[in-house]
């Protein structure tokens, strides 16, 4: 006699996770491999080459400034991650960042607790309403997360009097010490980002969660008809991003002895372009959190040759790591049709 056993949604979506593709083979194989890593060979090279040609760029005190610098937008980059695997966006995240800095310094005056837990509190509610927006009332992600940017940011304006005021983080306060302290001779914003990332992962590739979260990214009409949560997963996911988005500034915020007004902006394209570079697809369904990471060290590596030549305006930055993003695009896109191709 067979036993059936019921499968359950969520048995159903593991498997949809888990199947392979009709069609695969080796050339499909090696599509995905080039489409999930191909950032990661790109660093590599280009380190290689630049560790070469540069003296000072393999230098202990380079890499560790890169690796402190990276470490912001990092945090950003990741729950950008998560929003992009639904296939929504959010422009708000450089003026939550901002936002979250300087709510960060005003209350180091107060302890580091509630330096702490004031931006996560009000940047956590702006990626909470941005989540509700989105997931109940069906709006368009662009339209809302922009809202929230302008949004956040005219709040930032209002907390330092249209940017006169600059708040100050005390020196040798322990909140201070998680933006400039060390362990093992690491920077401890890096250890942060570090343990924020296996935890991303775990959570993205790991949990019913993620597997919610790649579904509704997939396909959300089939998502929903599998059982999914869909409007909750959304409004979970651009909460995360909030949380993040506000934590990385009161990092940044603590790093820098104060909560700079001027920062922010542009961070979320940048964020979003570490995301693309990482091999997550923005039309949703595919990423990983370890591409992001990629993603951000690239054009931060990028950056700093631009730095290394010297003779090149700080302007290029943003024009090569426009193309780079254009050519990773178009490889992302030809890649995704021919592992559609039987």
């Amino acid at each position: 006699m067979t036993v059936v056993k019921d499968e359950t949604p969520a048995d159903r979506l593991a498997a949809y996770d888990a199947a392979e593709p009709a069609g695969s083979g080796r050339g499909e194989r090696l599509s995905a491999l080039a489409q999930q890593h191909g950032a990661l060979v790109a660093l590599v090279a280009i380190a290689a080459v630049a560790s070469l040609s540069f003296d000072s760029f393999a230098t202990t005190g380079n890499i560790e400034n890169m690796a402190v610098s990276s470490a912001f937008l990092a945090i950003v980059a990741l729950g950008m991650t998560f929003v992009i695997v639904t296939g929504g966006i959010d422009l708000s995240v450089g003026s939550v960042f901002v936002l979250g800095g300087v709510l960060a310094a005003w209350g180091s005056r107060h302890g580091t607790v509630v330096a702490l837990l004031l931006p996560l509190a009000v940047c956590g509610l702006i990626g909470l309403v941005n989540g509700l927006l989105i997931a109940r009332l069906r709006l368009a992600p662009f339209i809302v997360t922009l809202a929230a940017m302008l949004g956040a940011r005219g709040v930032m304006l209002s907390v330092t009097d249209e940017g006169a005021d600059t708040y100050l983080v005390a020196e040798g306060s322990l909140f201070a010490d998680l933006g400039q302290g060390k362990l093992l001779g690491i920077g401890v914003p890096v250890w942060i980002t570090a343990a924020l990332f296996v935890a991303g992962g775990i959570l993205l590739r790991r949990t019913r969660f993620g597997q919610h979260v790649y579904a509704v990214g997939g396909n959300e009409d089939a998502a929903a008809l599998m059982g999914a949560p869909v409007a909750r997963t959304k409004t979970l996911v651009y909460t995360l991003n909030g949380l993040l988005a506000g934590f990385a500034g009161a990092l940044n915020a603590a790093w820098l002895d104060s909560g700079v007004t001027i920062l922010g902006y542009g961070m979320e394209l940048e964020a979003i372009a570490a995301v693309v570079i990482g091999g997550t697809l923005l039309s949703g369904g595919m990423g990983f959190v370890g591409g992001s990471l990629v993603g951000v060290l690239l054009l931060k590596v990028i950056q700093n040759v631009i730095n290394q030549i010297g003779s090149l305006d700080s302007a290029y930055q943003q024009v090569v790591s426009g193309g780079f993003l254009v050519v990773v695009v178009i490889a992302q896109t030809w890649l995704a049709r021919r592992r559609r191709v039987p």
